[in-house]
């Protein structure tokens, strides 16, 4: 009974409509315009500060819904073990009206978890509607083409929210192996599952 109810709470939220959601933004291939945002260290950080590496991988995500706290072990593991090439870096774009989801518990849920990896605030949520955000966790995994940053992946990390263990498809991972490979990306777009980004009103 205790599985039943978790299940249908992920479907459940999983299903509601993104109303007042961002339209269309990127699509993979397209061309990313830098930006930056305040990090939890109080510093402006973007993807012009990733410039040495193979590839960025930007992920919605903020504290209080349960898919992106299912995920936030998954993140930490990718960065650690990816890293070096392809950094984690998380943006919180929810209306600071989201009590939960304010730039002072971002500090503290990253601290509570360890975060190895950059947690910015999207304060007006320019970034999120720039990118086509509709949930947390929603990615896009990019790489870099004559000096300027290209949208490789969309979607979902992969194919089991709710347990870790029961993974059969690392969409992500998949992708960033791929781009690590010099090889053709087999799935570049999956359906981003999660909560439905917080859009102010």
């Amino acid at each position: 009974m205790k599985l039943l109810s978790i299940t249908v709470l992920f479907s459940l939220l999983a299903i509601s409509a993104s109303a007042g959601g961002p339209g269309k933004g990127y699509q993979v291939g397209d061309k990313v315009t830098d930006f930056k945002l305040k990090n939890i260290d109080g510093k402006q950080l973007g993807l012009s500060d990733f410039q040495d590496r193979k590839g960025v991988i930007v992920v919605f995500t903020c504290n209080h819904c349960p898919y992106a706290i299912k995920y936030e072990d998954r993140l930490i593991d990718l960065h650690s073990r990816y890293g070096a090439d392809f950094p984690v870096l998380a943006i919180n774009p929810n209306a600071p009206t989201v009590e939960d989801d304010s730039y002072d518990q971002m500090k503290v849920r990253a601290q509570e978890k360890g975060f190895n990896f950059p947690y910015l605030l999207d304060a007006d949520q320019k970034i999120a509607h720039q990118f086509g955000a509709e949930r947390t966790p929603h990615v896009y995994l990019l790489q870099p083409v004559n000096k300027t940053w290209q949208v490789a992946y969309i979607g979902a990390i992969d194919d089991n929210a709710g347990d870790a263990s029961a993974v059969k498809t690392r969409y992500l991972e998949d992708a960033l192996k791929a781009l690590k490979d010099g090889k053709p990306i087999a799935q570049s777009t999956t359906k981003a599952i999660g909560c439905t980004i917080k859009w102010k009103q």
